[in-house]
C-alpha cells in the first residue's frame, strides 16, 4: 500500500523521537530540529532557525540539495521529500 503525505510525516516523527499526530500538519519547529539532529545537520539554537532553514539544512544533509540554501525550501515538504527523508532515517 502507498504510504500518504501524512503516513510519512508521522513515521519520520516516530524515528526522530517525536510523537505521533492525528490531525494532517506540517512539522514544528521542535519536530524540524529533531531531524535536524537525527540527520547531523547543525543548526544555531541561540538565533532561532527558520522553518525553510532547516528544511534546506535537511534535504542538504541527506543528498536532496546541492547546498543549504533556505529560499529553495521556502515551503513544506513534497510527498518525494518525505520519502527521502524518512529512507535517510531507516523508517521504511
Amino acid at each position: 500500500m502507498t504510504r500518504t503525505v501524512d503516513d510519512l510525516r508521522n513515521e519520520i516523527r516516530l524515528a526522530v523521537g517525536r510523537y505521533e499526530r492525528v490531525e494532517s500538519t506540517a512539522f514544528t519547529k521542535e519536530a524540524l530540529a529533531a531531524i535536524c539532529d537525527a540527520v547531523d545537520y547543525d543548526i544555531d539554537t541561540t538565533d532561532r532557525p527558520s522553518k525553510p532553514q532547516m528544511r534546506a539544512g535537511i534535504l542538504w544533509k541527506i543528498g536532496v540539495l546541492d547546498e543549504d540554501d533556505p529560499d529553495s525550501v521556502d515551503r513544506p515538504f513534497r510527498k518525494a521529500e518525505l520519502e527521502s527523508i524518512a529512507a535517510a532515517l531507516g523508517t521504511e
